[in-house]
């Protein structure tokens, strides 16, 4: 069934974006866009370009509309990146950041299953999701969340940090600047910090001191007290119970 475009849904996307054509069913809204931006930053480099290379048409998930999955067909530019020293050659847009380069739904949508898989977990993001009638897999929660993870700018991690495991020797030789260093008793966990940052300081965990109370602690009990006790003779005798007859 066609609904005639109104003014107040081009509300709800970017002015770049113009609405053409809705239809829906049972299930599902198709919403038929165009996009009408002339230009776009490179992703890799940054640089903005105004040369076109072709148009192209995207099937993109939105968030659901009244319990519907909502799709946006739209009808977008790829372009040329103007940088010669750049190795991405042609990159599609994303309307001021509307929609991923390469992602088949909108950052708002991905925004939201990443919220929800942070509070819940990505099955249960996932099942979340079906009863909205927004489709996405499990499988593809822990993908989106990934990907993003391994688009942040790694920034400098502060002076003062806690480890729990040796394996840490490549990251501290990246990070030289820490001065202060919590970490567990292990003694192969201490080496490998006195190698690779010989004037850090080293601190054990609250949790292995509390750890190292309570074995003093015990210690000091069992020489005190023995394993195990007996009654002598005489002592058995007193505590008999008299019978009556």
């Amino acid at each position: 069934m066609r609904i005639r475009t109104e003014p107040e849904v081009l509300r709800f996307f970017p002015s770049d974006l113009e609405v053409v054509n809705i239809r829906q069913s049972d299930s599902d809204i198709l919403i038929k866009m165009f996009v009408r931006s002339q230009s776009c930053p490179c992703p890799k480099c940054g640089t903005v370009s105004m040369r076109k290379h072709g148009t192209y048409e995207r099937k993109i998930q939105d968030l659901p509309i009244s319990g519907k999955t909502t799709w946006l067909l739209i009808n977008a530019y790829e372009y040329q990146c103007e940088n010669p020293e750049c190795t991405v050659t042609t990159f599609v847009e994303t309307v001021h950041g509307f929609l991923n380069y390469y992602s088949r739904m909108t950052e708002r949508c991905a925004d939201f299953v990443c919220t929800l898989a942070m509070e819940t977990s990505c099955e249960g993001c996932s099942r979340i999701c079906k009863a909205m009638n927004l489709k996405i897999s499990g499988d593809s929660v822990i993908r989106l969340i990934t990907k993003r993870f391994q688009a942040q700018v790694n920034g400098e991690c502060a002076g003062r940090i806690k480890i729990d495991d040796f394996a840490v020797k490549e990251w501290l030789s990246r990070n030289r600047h820490v001065k202060t260093i919590t970490r567990e008793r292990a003694a192969a966990c201490a080496l490998a910090i006195q190698k690779i940052l010989p004037d850090a300081m080293q601190m054990t965990d609250w949790s292995y001191l509390h750890q190292n109370m309570l074995k003093s602690i015990q210690n000091v009990i069992h020489s005190m007290i023995p394993a195990e006790t007996s009654l002598s003779k005489e002592c058995d005798r007193c505590c008999q119970i008299e019978q009556v007859p």
